[in-house]
């Protein structure tokens, strides 16, 4: 198998990965579409349902997380770019809108009221404030026509908005193997959900920068 075959075959590995875990987040979001606050996660946010502003804003960030999950999913692809590309502009300012609009406002509201205390708070606070702006500047850049750079603050954002998969496979990995204290558990999976895809998203962007 020559390189670019690998290089393909990768490519399609990771797509039918993520497929796999996208649809595992809308079988977790499907049921807040009722709006019932006794469902999932609600059920242990019971002292905030009844504050309007955090349960709008967290069924705002449930619903629209998965639109940013699916319409940033599509821009990666060069053989979507290259045979849809009407479609990939209309999916990108989708994916854009929703996390300049929805998805990274809301966030930031959720994360002030975060379990795990300070540094859970300021941990999702964090990403909230990056999510938006390499997402800002991904569109300020491909405004100006700097595809370049455009295409690297996308790597950083969708990288950030796979933090809500990450996040969650870091809890059930370290829930079931060193089973930590809740608390414990839900500081560490906050900074490892996002910090490490960040690391990561950086390297691609060396890597495809030297592949040049």
């Amino acid at each position: 198998m020559n390189w670019s075959r690998l290089k393909r075959f990768n490519s399609w590995m990771l797509y039918i990965v993520l497929t796999f875990f996208i649809i595992l987040m809308v079988r977790i979001v499907i049921p807040y579409g009722s709006l019932n606050t006794d469902t999932g996660f609600l059920r242990i946010k019971q002292q905030y349902v009844h504050n309007r502003v955090w349960l709008v804003s967290f069924f705002i960030h449930a619903l629209t997380s998965i639109v940013c999950l699916f319409a940033g999913f599509t821009q990666f692809s060069k053989t979507f770019l290259n045979r849809y590309r009407i479609w990939h502009k209309r999916l990108g300012k989708v994916y854009v809108f929703n996390v300049l609009f929805l998805a990274a406002p809301t966030g930031f509201v959720l994360g002030l009221y975060a379990n795990g205390h300070e540094p859970s708070r300021i941990g999702f606070v964090l990403l909230s404030l990056l999510w938006f702006g390499f997402t800002y500047g991904a569109w300020t850049k491909i405004k100006t026509g700097n595809i370049n750079s455009h295409r690297k603050h996308m790597i950083r954002s969708y990288a950030l908005t796979l933090s809500a998969i990450t996040l969650r496979i870091w809890k059930f990995g370290l829930a079931n193997t060193i089973a930590p204290d809740p608390l414990d558990l839900y500081q560490m999976v906050t900074w490892l959900g996002f910090v490490p895809n960040m690391i990561v998203a950086e390297l691609l962007i060396f890597l495809k920068a030297r592949d040049k």
